[in-house]
Protein backbone atom coordinates (compact mmCIF):
# COMPACT_ATOMS: atom_id res chain seq x y z
CA UNK A 1 0.00 0.00 0.00
CA UNK A 2 3.21 2.18 0.67
CA UNK A 3 3.69 1.68 -3.06
CA UNK A 4 0.41 2.66 -4.53
CA UNK A 5 0.77 5.56 -2.01
CA UNK A 6 3.72 7.05 -3.90
CA UNK A 7 2.12 6.14 -7.30
CA UNK A 8 -1.26 7.23 -6.64
CA UNK A 9 0.42 10.80 -5.41
CA UNK A 10 2.92 11.49 -8.32
CA UNK A 11 0.25 11.39 -11.61
CA UNK A 12 -1.79 14.07 -10.73
CA UNK A 13 1.38 16.55 -10.57
CA UNK A 14 2.31 14.84 -14.12
CA UNK A 15 -1.36 16.07 -15.32
CA UNK A 16 -1.52 18.72 -14.08
CA UNK A 17 1.93 20.28 -15.53
CA UNK A 18 1.42 19.41 -18.70
CA UNK A 19 -2.24 21.55 -18.91
CA UNK A 20 -0.12 24.35 -17.41
CA UNK A 21 2.46 24.34 -20.27
CA UNK A 22 -0.63 24.44 -22.75
CA UNK A 23 -1.55 21.06 -23.82
CA UNK A 24 -5.42 20.06 -24.06
CA UNK A 25 -6.50 17.45 -21.24
CA UNK A 26 -8.55 15.86 -23.96
CA UNK A 27 -5.02 14.65 -25.57
CA UNK A 28 -3.54 14.46 -22.42
CA UNK A 29 -5.90 11.90 -20.88
CA UNK A 30 -6.17 9.98 -23.94
CA UNK A 31 -2.71 9.12 -23.83
CA UNK A 32 -2.97 8.51 -19.99
CA UNK A 33 -5.65 6.16 -20.22
CA UNK A 34 -3.71 3.63 -22.79
CA UNK A 35 -0.80 3.30 -20.72
CA UNK A 36 -3.39 3.30 -17.54
CA UNK A 37 -5.26 0.24 -19.26
CA UNK A 38 -1.85 -1.62 -20.24
CA UNK A 39 -0.71 -1.88 -16.22
CA UNK A 40 -3.97 -3.49 -15.60
CA UNK A 41 -3.22 -6.53 -18.72
CA UNK A 42 0.47 -6.42 -17.68
CA UNK A 43 -1.02 -7.27 -13.99
CA UNK A 44 -3.37 -9.56 -14.85
CA UNK A 45 -1.54 -11.69 -16.95
CA UNK A 46 1.89 -11.95 -14.78
CA UNK A 47 0.31 -11.78 -10.99
CA UNK A 48 -2.79 -13.38 -12.26
CA UNK A 49 -1.27 -16.17 -13.50
CA UNK A 50 1.10 -16.85 -10.87
CA UNK A 51 -0.06 -20.06 -8.83
CA UNK A 52 -1.35 -23.11 -9.28
CA UNK A 53 -5.19 -22.76 -10.68
CA UNK A 54 -7.56 -23.81 -7.67
CA UNK A 55 -11.29 -24.17 -7.77
CA UNK A 56 -11.75 -21.61 -5.32
CA UNK A 57 -9.10 -19.33 -6.35
CA UNK A 58 -8.44 -19.52 -10.25
CA UNK A 59 -6.16 -17.59 -12.10
CA UNK A 60 -7.03 -14.59 -14.19
CA UNK A 61 -7.25 -16.94 -18.11
CA UNK A 62 -9.19 -19.60 -16.39
CA UNK A 63 -11.44 -17.07 -14.80
CA UNK A 64 -12.15 -15.24 -18.26
CA UNK A 65 -14.80 -17.88 -18.66
CA UNK A 66 -16.68 -18.56 -16.12
CA UNK A 67 -20.40 -17.39 -15.35
CA UNK A 68 -19.11 -14.72 -13.08
CA UNK A 69 -21.58 -11.62 -14.53
CA UNK A 70 -22.74 -10.11 -11.82
CA UNK A 71 -19.67 -9.56 -9.88
CA UNK A 72 -18.37 -8.45 -13.51
CA UNK A 73 -20.75 -5.56 -13.76
CA UNK A 74 -19.80 -4.14 -9.87
CA UNK A 75 -16.06 -4.28 -11.16
CA UNK A 76 -16.79 -2.19 -13.93
CA UNK A 77 -18.96 0.17 -12.53
CA UNK A 78 -16.19 0.75 -10.25
CA UNK A 79 -14.10 1.55 -13.46
CA UNK A 80 -17.00 4.04 -14.58
CA UNK A 81 -16.70 5.36 -11.48
CA UNK A 82 -12.84 6.15 -11.58
CA UNK A 83 -13.17 7.53 -14.66
CA UNK A 84 -15.37 10.12 -14.62
CA UNK A 85 -13.34 11.07 -11.40
CA UNK A 86 -10.46 11.35 -12.77
CA UNK A 87 -11.81 13.05 -15.75
CA UNK A 88 -13.59 15.57 -13.60
CA UNK A 89 -10.18 16.36 -11.25
CA UNK A 90 -8.07 17.10 -14.14
CA UNK A 91 -11.05 19.97 -14.97
CA UNK A 92 -10.53 20.72 -10.95
CA UNK A 93 -7.00 21.20 -10.63
CA UNK A 94 -7.27 24.30 -13.54
CA UNK A 95 -9.72 26.09 -11.33
CA UNK A 96 -9.11 25.24 -7.39
CA UNK A 97 -5.26 24.16 -8.03
CA UNK A 98 -3.48 20.77 -7.15
CA UNK A 99 -3.26 20.91 -3.34
CA UNK A 100 -6.94 21.66 -2.50
CA UNK A 101 -7.97 19.46 -5.33
CA UNK A 102 -6.60 16.35 -3.76
CA UNK A 103 -7.39 17.46 -0.11
CA UNK A 104 -10.90 17.65 -0.66
CA UNK A 105 -11.79 14.95 -3.29
CA UNK A 106 -9.16 12.74 -1.17
CA UNK A 107 -10.86 13.72 1.79
CA UNK A 108 -14.06 12.95 0.20
CA UNK A 109 -13.39 9.36 -1.05
CA UNK A 110 -11.70 8.76 2.65
CA UNK A 111 -15.36 9.69 4.20
CA UNK A 112 -17.65 8.12 2.51
CA UNK A 113 -15.41 4.76 0.56
CA UNK A 114 -14.17 4.37 4.34
CA UNK A 115 -17.53 4.05 5.75
CA UNK A 116 -18.87 1.97 2.93
CA UNK A 117 -16.28 -0.19 3.04
CA UNK A 118 -16.09 -0.63 6.12
CA UNK A 119 -19.31 -2.18 6.93
CA UNK A 120 -19.07 -4.07 3.10
CA UNK A 121 -16.14 -6.09 5.04
CA UNK A 122 -18.32 -7.19 8.08
CA UNK A 123 -16.17 -4.64 10.26
CA UNK A 124 -13.02 -6.04 10.30
CA UNK A 125 -11.27 -2.99 11.24
CA UNK A 126 -11.65 -1.33 14.65
CA UNK A 127 -14.18 1.29 14.40
CA UNK A 128 -11.81 3.12 17.24
CA UNK A 129 -8.69 3.44 14.68
CA UNK A 130 -10.48 3.71 11.67
CA UNK A 131 -13.07 6.43 12.35
CA UNK A 132 -11.16 9.40 14.25
CA UNK A 133 -9.15 9.34 10.66
CA UNK A 134 -12.32 9.44 9.35
CA UNK A 135 -13.42 12.43 10.78
CA UNK A 136 -10.07 14.05 10.50
CA UNK A 137 -10.67 14.27 6.63
CA UNK A 138 -13.94 15.26 7.18
CA UNK A 139 -12.79 18.57 9.14
CA UNK A 140 -10.29 18.50 5.68
CA UNK A 141 -13.15 18.81 3.53
CA UNK A 142 -14.33 21.89 5.19
CA UNK A 143 -10.83 23.34 5.60
CA UNK A 144 -9.78 22.48 1.85
CA UNK A 145 -13.22 24.55 0.80
CA UNK A 146 -12.49 27.47 2.60
CA UNK A 147 -8.96 27.36 1.73
CA UNK A 148 -9.98 27.37 -2.02
CA UNK A 149 -12.53 30.30 -1.38
CA UNK A 150 -9.68 32.35 0.26
CA UNK A 151 -6.73 31.72 -2.59
CA UNK A 152 -9.95 32.56 -4.92
CA UNK A 153 -10.77 36.07 -3.07
CA UNK A 154 -6.67 36.84 -2.70
CA UNK A 155 -6.17 36.56 -6.46
CA UNK A 156 -8.94 38.59 -7.39
CA UNK A 157 -7.18 41.39 -5.27
CA UNK A 158 -4.33 40.89 -6.77
CA UNK A 159 -5.45 41.34 -10.19
CA UNK A 160 -7.86 44.42 -9.80
CA UNK A 161 -4.22 46.19 -9.49
CA UNK A 162 -3.51 45.45 -12.58
CA UNK A 163 -4.75 45.79 -16.20
CA UNK A 164 -4.81 41.57 -16.54
CA UNK A 165 -7.24 41.78 -18.76
CA UNK A 166 -5.27 43.34 -21.32
CA UNK A 167 -2.23 40.88 -21.12
CA UNK A 168 -4.14 37.68 -20.37
CA UNK A 169 -5.04 35.49 -23.33
CA UNK A 170 -8.89 34.78 -21.46
CA UNK A 171 -9.74 38.14 -22.97
CA UNK A 172 -8.72 37.17 -26.85
CA UNK A 173 -8.10 33.56 -26.96
CA UNK A 174 -5.79 32.86 -30.02
CA UNK A 175 -7.62 31.03 -32.62
CA UNK A 176 -6.08 28.32 -33.27
CA UNK A 177 -5.68 26.93 -37.42
CA UNK A 178 -6.88 23.40 -38.20
CA UNK A 179 -3.57 23.16 -39.85
CA UNK A 180 -1.43 23.87 -36.86
CA UNK A 181 -3.81 21.63 -34.78
CA UNK A 182 -2.95 18.75 -37.14
CA UNK A 183 0.37 19.27 -37.54
CA UNK A 184 0.46 18.80 -33.37
CA UNK A 185 1.12 22.81 -33.31
CA UNK A 186 -0.05 24.23 -29.61
CA UNK A 187 -3.26 26.69 -30.22
CA UNK A 188 -1.56 28.84 -27.32
CA UNK A 189 0.90 30.87 -29.55
CA UNK A 190 2.88 32.51 -26.15
CA UNK A 191 3.02 29.22 -24.82
CA UNK A 192 6.81 28.56 -25.62
CA UNK A 193 8.05 31.57 -25.74
CA UNK A 194 10.77 32.06 -22.69
CA UNK A 195 10.65 35.13 -20.65
CA UNK A 196 11.58 35.74 -17.62
CA UNK A 197 9.62 34.20 -14.87
CA UNK A 198 7.58 36.38 -12.53
CA UNK A 199 7.83 35.59 -8.51
CA UNK A 200 5.58 32.79 -7.76
CA UNK A 201 2.00 34.04 -6.29
CA UNK A 202 2.56 38.08 -7.64
CA UNK A 203 -0.56 39.05 -10.04
CA UNK A 204 2.42 38.52 -12.99
CA UNK A 205 2.52 35.18 -12.15
CA UNK A 206 -0.91 34.23 -12.32
CA UNK A 207 -1.10 36.30 -15.82
CA UNK A 208 1.81 33.89 -17.21
CA UNK A 209 0.08 30.98 -16.11
CA UNK A 210 -3.15 31.70 -17.68
CA UNK A 211 -1.22 32.63 -20.39
CA UNK A 212 0.65 29.03 -20.93
CA UNK A 213 -2.31 27.06 -19.60
CA UNK A 214 -4.67 25.66 -22.15
CA UNK A 215 -8.14 26.00 -19.65
CA UNK A 216 -8.46 29.53 -18.94
CA UNK A 217 -9.89 30.04 -15.47
CA UNK A 218 -9.66 34.01 -15.01
CA UNK A 219 -13.09 35.16 -14.24
CA UNK A 220 -14.70 31.42 -13.38
CA UNK A 221 -16.70 31.30 -10.30
CA UNK A 222 -15.41 30.18 -7.32
CA UNK A 223 -18.21 27.36 -7.03
CA UNK A 224 -17.17 26.16 -10.38
CA UNK A 225 -14.26 24.08 -9.28
CA UNK A 226 -15.46 23.61 -6.05
CA UNK A 227 -18.53 21.57 -7.89
CA UNK A 228 -16.42 19.65 -9.54
CA UNK A 229 -13.84 18.58 -7.15
CA UNK A 230 -17.22 17.57 -4.73
CA UNK A 231 -17.81 15.30 -7.93
CA UNK A 232 -15.13 13.89 -8.47
CA UNK A 233 -14.59 13.21 -4.50
CA UNK A 234 -18.27 11.72 -4.72
CA UNK A 235 -17.56 9.20 -7.70
CA UNK A 236 -13.99 8.23 -5.93
CA UNK A 237 -16.01 6.98 -3.15
CA UNK A 238 -17.55 4.69 -4.93
CA UNK A 239 -14.93 2.94 -7.01
CA UNK A 240 -13.38 1.26 -3.89
CA UNK A 241 -17.04 -0.36 -2.58
CA UNK A 242 -18.04 -1.41 -5.99
CA UNK A 243 -14.91 -3.10 -6.33
CA UNK A 244 -15.03 -4.66 -2.82
CA UNK A 245 -18.30 -6.34 -4.13
CA UNK A 246 -17.37 -7.70 -7.25
CA UNK A 247 -13.98 -9.85 -5.25
CA UNK A 248 -16.22 -10.39 -2.16
CA UNK A 249 -19.60 -10.73 -3.48
CA UNK A 250 -21.47 -9.88 -0.10
CA UNK A 251 -24.72 -9.56 -1.76
CA UNK A 252 -24.21 -12.96 -3.02
CA UNK A 253 -25.41 -12.51 -6.25
CA UNK A 254 -23.06 -15.32 -7.74
CA UNK A 255 -24.58 -18.84 -8.53
CA UNK A 256 -23.68 -21.31 -5.97
CA UNK A 257 -20.23 -23.15 -6.88
CA UNK A 258 -19.07 -20.06 -8.82
CA UNK A 259 -15.84 -18.99 -7.24
CA UNK A 260 -15.35 -15.14 -6.67
CA UNK A 261 -13.82 -12.65 -9.26
CA UNK A 262 -10.20 -12.98 -8.09
CA UNK A 263 -8.41 -9.19 -7.80
CA UNK A 264 -6.34 -9.44 -10.56
CA UNK A 265 -9.17 -10.27 -13.09
CA UNK A 266 -11.49 -8.22 -11.19
CA UNK A 267 -9.43 -5.35 -11.83
CA UNK A 268 -8.70 -6.45 -15.34
CA UNK A 269 -12.23 -5.58 -16.46
CA UNK A 270 -12.76 -2.69 -13.54
CA UNK A 271 -10.08 -1.04 -16.16
CA UNK A 272 -11.55 -1.75 -19.31
CA UNK A 273 -14.56 0.06 -18.75
CA UNK A 274 -12.68 2.87 -16.99
CA UNK A 275 -10.74 3.18 -20.00
CA UNK A 276 -13.36 2.66 -22.90
CA UNK A 277 -15.56 5.61 -20.89
CA UNK A 278 -12.32 7.60 -20.98
CA UNK A 279 -12.01 7.24 -24.92
CA UNK A 280 -15.34 7.67 -25.99
CA UNK A 281 -15.45 10.84 -23.85
CA UNK A 282 -13.08 12.57 -24.70
CA UNK A 283 -13.11 11.76 -28.41
CA UNK A 284 -16.21 13.51 -28.13
CA UNK A 285 -14.56 16.56 -26.20
CA UNK A 286 -12.10 16.76 -28.87
CA UNK A 287 -15.03 18.22 -31.54
CA UNK A 288 -17.21 19.49 -28.61
CA UNK A 289 -14.79 20.80 -25.92
CA UNK A 290 -15.67 21.94 -22.53
CA UNK A 291 -14.87 24.81 -20.80
CA UNK A 292 -13.83 27.27 -23.52
CA UNK A 293 -11.77 24.66 -25.01
CA UNK A 294 -10.13 24.61 -28.74
CA UNK A 295 -12.03 22.02 -30.85
CA UNK A 296 -9.37 19.78 -31.89
CA UNK A 297 -9.64 16.11 -34.09
CA UNK A 298 -7.90 12.75 -33.53
CA UNK A 299 -5.83 13.42 -36.26
CA UNK A 300 -4.38 16.84 -34.81
CA UNK A 301 -4.60 14.14 -31.04
CA UNK A 302 -1.82 11.71 -32.94
CA UNK A 303 0.39 14.46 -33.83
CA UNK A 304 0.98 15.77 -31.10
CA UNK A 305 3.89 14.44 -29.38
CA UNK A 306 4.47 17.01 -26.82
CA UNK A 307 5.06 15.65 -23.80
CA UNK A 308 3.20 12.47 -24.59
CA UNK A 309 5.95 10.75 -22.90
CA UNK A 310 4.88 12.21 -19.27
CA UNK A 311 1.25 11.67 -20.03
CA UNK A 312 2.17 7.45 -20.33
CA UNK A 313 4.06 7.45 -17.66
CA UNK A 314 1.16 9.26 -15.34
CA UNK A 315 -1.38 5.97 -16.88
CA UNK A 316 1.20 3.83 -15.68
CA UNK A 317 1.56 4.88 -12.29
CA UNK A 318 -1.94 5.42 -11.83
CA UNK A 319 -2.60 1.94 -13.29
CA UNK A 320 0.21 0.35 -10.99
CA UNK A 321 -1.02 2.51 -8.16
CA UNK A 322 -4.66 1.42 -8.53
CA UNK A 323 -3.86 -2.10 -8.80
CA UNK A 324 -1.46 -2.56 -6.00
CA UNK A 325 -4.14 -0.46 -3.58
CA UNK A 326 -6.95 -3.22 -4.55
CA UNK A 327 -4.49 -6.18 -3.73
CA UNK A 328 -3.95 -4.86 -0.18
CA UNK A 329 -7.42 -4.19 -0.20
CA UNK A 330 -7.84 -7.65 -0.52
CA UNK A 331 -5.13 -8.70 2.18
CA UNK A 332 -6.30 -5.78 4.73
CA UNK A 333 -9.73 -4.99 4.13
CA UNK A 334 -10.63 -2.34 1.73
CA UNK A 335 -11.83 -0.10 4.52
CA UNK A 336 -8.00 -0.31 5.65
CA UNK A 337 -6.53 0.49 2.29
CA UNK A 338 -8.49 3.36 1.17
CA UNK A 339 -5.62 4.89 3.39
CA UNK A 340 -4.16 5.37 0.13
CA UNK A 341 -6.37 8.50 -0.86
CA UNK A 342 -4.07 10.18 2.25
CA UNK A 343 -2.08 11.07 -0.77
CA UNK A 344 -1.72 14.59 -0.71
CA UNK A 345 1.59 15.23 1.12
CA UNK A 346 3.09 13.41 -2.09
CA UNK A 347 1.14 14.70 -4.87
CA UNK A 348 2.74 18.28 -3.02
CA UNK A 349 6.15 17.13 -3.19
CA UNK A 350 5.61 15.66 -6.66
CA UNK A 351 4.24 18.88 -7.69
CA UNK A 352 7.29 20.97 -6.21
CA UNK A 353 9.44 18.31 -8.32
CA UNK A 354 8.26 18.27 -11.58
CA UNK A 355 7.44 22.36 -11.76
Amino acid sequence: MLASLLFLGTWPAVLTLLEQRGRLPQHTYLDYSITNFLAAVFIALTFGQIGDDKPNMPNFITQLGQDNWSSILFAMAGGVFLSLGNLSTQYAWAFVGLSVTEVIASSITVVIGTTINYFLDDRINKAEVLFPGVGCFLIAVFIGSVVHSSNAADNRKKLSSTNYKSKASHAKRPKAKQNDMESGIPYVSNSDVKEEKAKAGTAEYLIELENRRSIKVFGSKTFLGLGIVFFAGICFSLFSPAFNLATNDQWHTLKEGVPHLVVYTAFFYFSISCFVLAIVLNICFLYKPMLGLPKSSFTAYLNDWRSRKWAFLAGLLSGFGNGLQFMGGQAAGYAAADAVQALQLVSLLSGELFS
